[in-house]
């Protein structure tokens, strides 16, 4: 573990490397907070329960779709011109929410503000990912920063709720909501002002109507990560569950940090050894695992118990997450990369949104039990995606193997190189 503290060292060293990750973890602020504020703000201004949710939904059907859109326009324009005019719409967005007519009677501009929002979000996410070879490297030092970025997702998808907490608070919701989108218009802001993401171009792409979506393998692993997203989405509903019939709310809390803890203790741990054997395989290793740790979730014991197999169930998510990095770039047709990442990044939340869905109905037929057996079903789902698609996930960019060795890695490494872009 100490050499894979130094070599997370030796990434926060490189040139620009913080500044990228932090940039964009800021700069996705908004996105990790936006469900929690705008049922804050909505609950503030007197709407109701089911207006927040339906305002919510909206804001995610718009994030869905706005991601790989924006992504394939980020590789046919570059970073600065679609980014940050991204970043500052999205915050338009937030700001006419505010000003909204929030009550039940009228909430139509609420409904187009959470919606430009949405799918106004900048992939900045996706972006980062195309831009780690070009500011690292080596593919060793890309694949541990694949790692290291999926542990700092969790870390901010838990911080960013405790800081809008926190602001409302100290003032109030719609000034929580404010002040996060002005956050993340900042971190946008930092991200395209850098050298590596004004000197970033996509390589040359082959005109395609589907653009990424035209490779099998990723539509491979799309589809088991879809999976995945419903095993976490119904494991929220069913902390919620777990948590009523202990009588405690704060039991939910300590469920969703151990998770969050599990998945942060998996990817520093995934991240500090360098792996051998092709990331496929390895990706169908690791979600055999996830989908393993989710079942004693079903035996719902006593909270000291349950909090340590939420831990245990988040163990291989972050690991599964940088593993399934390096497979999109595998996968990902040339000067689609962006594009390809922001569809993993949509895929996901689509599947957390089914899972949420699927949950709630099996909470009430079936019990707290059965709704974490949602979770352990969906991890089998997404295992059996993978073992039925192997063929086509073996080969990557759908041609054989000893071409794109020749081409993406004329040193004939295990695993051929990285393909996101380059230098101008």
């Amino acid at each position: 573990m100490a050499a894979g503290a130094t070599g997370y060292a030796d990434i926060i060293r490189a040139p620009h490397a913080a500044r990228l990750l932090t940039g964009t973890l800021v700069g996705r602020l908004p996105n990790a907070t936006a469900p929690l504020a705008i049922v804050l703000l909505v609950r503030a201004g007197g709407g109701s329960y089911s207006l927040a949710g339906a305002l919510a939904a909206v804001y995610a059907i718009g994030n869905a779709v706005g991601q790989p859109l924006l992504g394939r326009a980020v590789d046919l324009h570059g970073q600065p011109r679609i980014q940050l005019p991204a970043a500052l719409v999205s915050a338009l967005g937030a700001v006419l929410l505010v000003v909204a007519d929030i009550g039940d009677d009228g909430p139509v501009l609420a409904y187009a503000a959470v919606a430009v929002a949405g799918l106004f979000t900048p992939p900045l996410e996706g972006g980062l990912r195309a831009l780690w070879p070009s500011v690292l490297g080596g593919e060793e030092r890309v694949r541990r920063a694949y790692a290291m970025d999926a542990v700092a997702q969790e870390v901010m998808f838990t911080v960013g709720p405790l800081l809008v907490t926190l602001l409302v608070a100290l003032w109030s919701p719609a000034v929580a909501l404010l002040v996060v989108n002005a956050i993340g218009v900042l971190g946008a802001l930092s991200v395209v002002l850098s050298a590596p993401s004004r000197a970033w171009r996509s390589v040359p792409r082959e005109a395609h109507w589907l653009g990424a979506l035209r490779s099998p393998g990723l539509l491979a692993l799309l589809g088991a990560f879809l999976f995945i997203g419903m095993a976490l989405g119904s494991i929220t509903v069913a902390g919620v569950a777990y948590a009523d019939d202990q009588g405690r709310e704060s039991v939910y809390g300590w469920l969703m940090a151990a998770l969050g803890l599990g998945a942060l203790v998996g990817g520093l741990a995934y991240g500090a050894r360098r792996w051998t054997g092709t990331p496929e395989r390895r990706l169908l290793g690791i979600t055999a695992l996830l989908a393993l740790c989710y079942l004693p979730l079903m035996l719902t014991p006593g909270i000291l118990a349950m909090t340590a197999l939420a831990a245990l169930a988040g163990v291989f998510l972050a690991p599964a997450l940088a593993c399934a990095f390096v497979v999109v770039d595998r996968h990902a047709p040339r000067g689609t990369v962006t594009e390809a990442f922001s569809w993993l990044v949509t895929t996901f939340g689509v599947g957390a949104a089914l899972g949420t869905a699927a949950a709630g109905p099996v909470v009430e037929i079936g019990g707290t039990s059965a709704s974490f057996g949602v979770a352990g079903a969906a991890g089998a789902g997404a295992l059996l995606v993978l073992l039925a698609t192997g063929r086509v996930l073996a080969v990557p960019g759908g041609a054989p193997e000893e071409t794109v060795r020749t081409e993406n890695d004329p040193s004939g490494a295990v695993e051929p190189g990285f393909s996101s872009g380059h230098q101008a």
